[in-house]
């Protein structure tokens, strides 16, 4: 093991050079779980563990890719248990929230769910979590299965081969990915912001219009 391996690096490559395949497809299930363990790290290290000969190349990519699944999976069956109609219920008790909004997030879930869950897997913050909303849309399992599968794919191979062509520089991979991280935190940052933004100016507005109909019904 790499001296200067410390940390969750030293986690997942133990749990490679134990298990092998099975390891590596464990980590990132474990990853698609909690989004803390991040899969830029996890992925890099079992190209590197398979430059080193500890498991093949095509096992990391197909292991990885498994791992994958079981974690979407399992956030999928949460979905499902959580419902529509208790997310409606949640939302009738958020401040800024509507029921009407769930109903055009659900809308556009059934039109573009596929190409969302495909996309989403490839997006940090978002790959783990896409998994939620259609268990909760309840999309078809093997819609759903091969989206995941897909993404998850293009995703895993390019981290993997990268930490295998690098090898023991595979932490570089890291770097890039952080920018990547941070670029797409600070869009859903400047999104949040804008919706609350405008949610509180209608509402505003909204409190005013009824005092000024009030004032005019009272006079």
């Amino acid at each position: 093991m790499i001296e200067t391996t410390d940390g969750l690096a030293a986690w997942a490559m133990h749990i490679m050079e134990t298990l092998g395949g099975p390891g590596a497809g464990l980590a990132i299930a474990l990853e698609n779980l909690f989004p803390p363990l991040p899969s830029e790290v996890i992925l890099p290290l079992a190209g590197f563990t398979a430059s080193r000969g500890d498991l093949s190349l095509a096992g990391a990519i197909f292991w990885t890719t498994c791992g994958s699944l079981a974690g979407a999976v399992v956030l999928y069956l949460l979905g499902m248990l959580l419902g529509a109609d208790r997310i409606r219920l949640i939302a009738a008790k958020m401040p800024l929230l509507k029921v009407s909004d769930i109903d055009r997030t659900e809308a556009w879930f059934h039109r573009h769910g596929g190409k969302a869950v495909f996309l989403g897997r490839m997006v940090p913050i978002f790959r783990s979590l896409i998994s939620i909303p259609a268990g909760i849309e309840r999309m078809r399992p093997t819609i759903f299965l091969v989206y995941t599968m897909l993404g998850s794919l293009i995703w895993n191979c390019t981290f993997v081969l990268a930490g295998y062509e690098l090898g023991e520089n595979w932490w570089l991979v890291q770097d890039y990915v952080d920018v990547y991280s941070k670029g797409v935190l600070v869009l859903v940052v400047i999104v949040v912001l804008a919706f609350v933004t405008i949610r509180l100016v209608t509402s505003w507005r909204e409190r005013h219009r009824l005092d000024d109909e009030e004032a005019e019904a009272d006079s």
